[in-house]
C-alpha cells in the first residue's frame, strides 16, 4: 500500500500491528501449548534515568489507557504527571503501570504501549527541567515540532505543556490543549519585506490586537541596535523582543542580553520583555534568566529529549510469584509521601500505610485504578492543565527528595 506519510493509523495501533513480531510467534507457540487462558499480571518498571536525571515526569498515560481500553485487562497506573525516580527508598523498581489479564488478550501491545509512555516521558522530563531551571517566573514556549516527525506535533507540545511550559506553538497542539497558539515572527517576514523595521510595523498593522507584539531583532545588525530600533518603531505597543542569534555570531549570549536590557531601559522601554531562542536547554535557561531575559523558546532540547527506558515484566502467573533475573515477582502497589515525594513500594497484600523515612508521617497510596476488563475506571484522566498544575506543585518538592 502506497503512504504518502510514514506514519501508523489509529486503527492499525488498536490491532496491535505496531507490535514487535516476537510477541506475534509468542501467542503462536502458546496457543498451540494450550496456554491461551493463562492469566498474569506484568508490571512497567526502569531500572535507570538518562543523563544525570534524579528525577524523572511520568506521561504518555492517557494515551496508553485508551490503547489498552476495550481490551479484557485492569490496568493501574502512577498518575500522569507524577514526579518519580525509579526505585523507592529501599532501593526497590517502582512499576509506574500494572497490567493484569490474559496474556494472549494484551501481549501485542506491549511494543506500542512502552513506546507511548517512554517518549512522553522523557519530553515531559526534558520540559519540567526547563522549566525548573528557568524559575516560576518565566515563560517557556514550546518550539520544538520542527525538530520532529509532524506526526508527532500534537503529543511533543502536549509533554511540553504538562512539563511546565506556557505555550505551544502547533496550531494542533494548541488546539488540543484548549489553548491558544503563541509564537513571534521569522526571519522570512523579515526578508521577504526587505526592512526589518517595515516588517515590525507590518506585523503590528494587521495582527489581530491580542497577538503580543515581540519583533525578532537579529536579522541585520547587532541585536542590540535592532532592539532599540524595534522600541523606537513602534513604541507602547511593542511587548517584547526575541533573540534568535545563530551560534555563529553568538558569543556570550548573556552579555548580548545584559546590553539589550540595559540599552532598552536607558531609553525608557524598561516594560519591553526580552525573549531568546536557539540552542536552549536546561542548564541556559538559568544562566540567561539572570542576565535578563524573560522568556525562552524551547525546541530540540524538548523533541530529542532522551526516552526514559521503560520495559515491561511478568511478575505473576495464575497468582503464583514469577520474576527473571534481575526484577522482583508479585503484583506491587506504590506510596509516597507528599511533604517529601519520598516513595516505597510494597506488595499488594499490605495495606498498612508505611511511614515517611523522613519523619513526615503516613504515605499515601499513589497507584490508581485506570481500566477494569478495558472500561475506564474512576475520574483518574484529568485535563492537561490540572497535570501541569500538579507537576508545578511537585517540582517545589524536588529539593527535598531524599538521596538515595
Amino acid at each position: 500500500m502506497l503512504r504518502r506519510f510514514q506514519i501508523a493509523t489509529e486503527e492499525e495501533i488498536k490491532k496491535g500491528e505496531t507490535t514487535d513480531v516476537y510477541f506475534v510467534r509468542t501467542n503462536e507457540i502458546l496457543q498451540k501449548e494450550g496456554l491461551t487462558e493463562q492469566r498474569v499480571v506484568a508490571e512497567v518498571t526502569t531500572g535507570s534515568l538518562p543523563r544525570d536525571w534524579d528525577w524523572a515526569v511520568l506521561a504518555g498515560v492517557e494515551e496508553a489507557v485508551h490503547l489498552m481500553e476495550g481490551i479484557s485487562v485492569d490496568v493501574e497506573s502512577l498518575p500522569e504527571g507524577s514526579i518519580f525516580r525509579p526505585k523507592d527508598h529501599r532501593g526497590t523498581r517502582l512499576p509506574v503501570m500494572t497490567l493484569e489479564g490474559r496474556y494472549l488478550d494484551f501481549s501485542l501491545y506491549e511494543t506500542p504501549l512502552l513506546g507511548l509512555l517512554c517518549q512522553a516521558s522523557g519530553m515531559a522530563t526534558m520540559a519540567a527541567r526547563v522549566r525548573k531551571g528557568a524559575g516560576k517566573d518565566s515563560t517557556i514556549l514550546s518550539f520544538g515540532i520542527r525538530r520532529a516527525h509532524p506526526v508527532l506535533a500534537p503529543m511533543i507540545d502536549r509533554a511540553c505543556y504538562l512539563g511546565g511550559f506556557d505555550a505551544v506553538s502547533s496550531l494542533i497542539g494548541a488546539r488540543l490543549l484548549d489553548l491558544h497558539p503563541t509564537g513571534t515572527m521569522p526571519h522570512s517576514l523579515i526578508v521577504s519585506i526587505g526592512d526589518q523595521v517595515k516588517a515590525w510595523k507590518s506585523f503590528n498593522k494587521y495582527m489581530p490586537k491580542d497577538v503580543p507584539r515581540i519583533a525578532l531583532v537579529d536579522t541585520y545588525y547587532d541585536e542590540k541596535t535592532e532592539s532599540i530600533m524595534a522600541a523606537e518603531a513602534l513604541g507602547k505597543d511593542l511587548y517584547g523582543v526575541r533573540l534568535d542569534t545563530p551560534a555563529s555570531r553568538r558569543g556570550d549570549f548573556a552579555e548580548i542580553i545584559r546590553e539589550v536590557r540595559w540599552e532598552l531601559d536607558a531609553r525608557g522601554f524598561d516594560k519591553v520583555k526580552i525573549f531568546v531562542s536557539g540552542g536552549l536547554d536546561e542548564h541556559s535557561v538559568g544562566r540567561y534568566a539572570r542576565a535578563g531575559a524573560d522568556g525562552f523558546g524551547v525546541g530540540s532540547a524538548v523533541s530529542s529529549a532522551p526516552a526514559v527506558d521503560f520495559a515491561m515484566d511478568i511478575v505473576e502467573i495464575e497468582g503464583r510469584p514469577v520474576a527473571k533475573r534481575g526484577k522482583l515477582s508479585w503484583k506491587k502497589q506504590v506510596w509516597r509521601c507528599k511533604e517529601c515525594l519520598s516513595t516505597r513500594v510494597t506488595r499488594r497484600s499490605v495495606h498498612d500505610h508505611p511511614d515517611c523515612p523522613e519523619g513526615h508521617g503516613k504515605m499515601v497510596l499513589l497507584s490508581k485504578e485506570f481500566l477494569e476488563k478495558g472500561r475506564l475506571v474512576g475520574p483518574h484522566l484529568p485535563k492537561p492543565i490540572e497535570i501541569r498544575e500538579s507537576v508545578l506543585g511537585q517540582l517545589e518538592l524536588v529539593e527535598l527528595l531524599p538521596k538515595l
